[in-house]
């Protein structure tokens, strides 16, 4: 029970991590491109800082945090394989490598910001960013409900929706501000 207990507290310092730079990460992409609006030479300083703000955030806090996440998780699993007989468990391990999958497309948008190829407006960038809330959402609610074995997947699907229609048009109510504001 000790080795389960450590290695759950390894699982939540690293998926804690792993999502506060997953928003930092998207956050930087945003500045990325917002500088691309700046002249020069203060576009080219901003951006070639920002880059490297980038891949620090990638590889020092993004893919160890995923790499403690998941192997303190498969531990978990091994040490309780039970838990791998729980719907709730499959949900949240697909959940899971759609996240790893986000995690990997962010390495290959640094990649193309780097190249000079533009990926997404600063809007867009701007949801983007709230991916990972989605994801920590519904992982979140799948893992301490379906655990308790009180998940209505209806209502998640439903919460889910409303939660990001919401953010969307948070958003979009934000841009529509900064564009008043800077015409005023």
């Amino acid at each position: 029970m000790n080795a389960l207990l450590i290695f759950k507290a390894l699982h939540v310092v690293g998926f804690v991590s792993w999502f506060a730079g997953m928003f930092y990460l998207a956050r930087i992409f945003v500045y990325f491109v917002d500088a691309g609006d700046k002249p020069e030479p203060e576009k080219s300083i901003l951006q070639k800082e920002f880059n490297a703000m980038q891949w620090r955030v990638y590889k020092i806090i993004c893919n160890p945090a995923m790499i403690i996440t998941w192997i303190a998780g498969v531990a978990m699993l091994v040490i309780n394989p039970g838990y791998l007989q729980m719907g709730w468990m499959h949900i949240k391990l697909t959940l899971l490598l759609l996240l790893s999958g986000y995690h990997g497309y962010c390495k290959g948008v640094i990649r193309k910001l780097e190249a000079g190829k533009t990926v997404m407006s600063s809007f867009r960038f701007r949801l983007f960013n709230e991916v990972p809330t989605l994801f920590l959402a519904a992982i979140s609610f799948v893992a301490v409900l379906g655990k308790a074995g009180s998940l209505n997947y209806i209502y998640l699907l439903v919460g889910l929706a409303a939660f990001a229609g919401l953010m969307y048009m948070g958003a979009n109510a934000y841009r529509k501000r900064r564009e008043r504001e800077a015409q005023s």
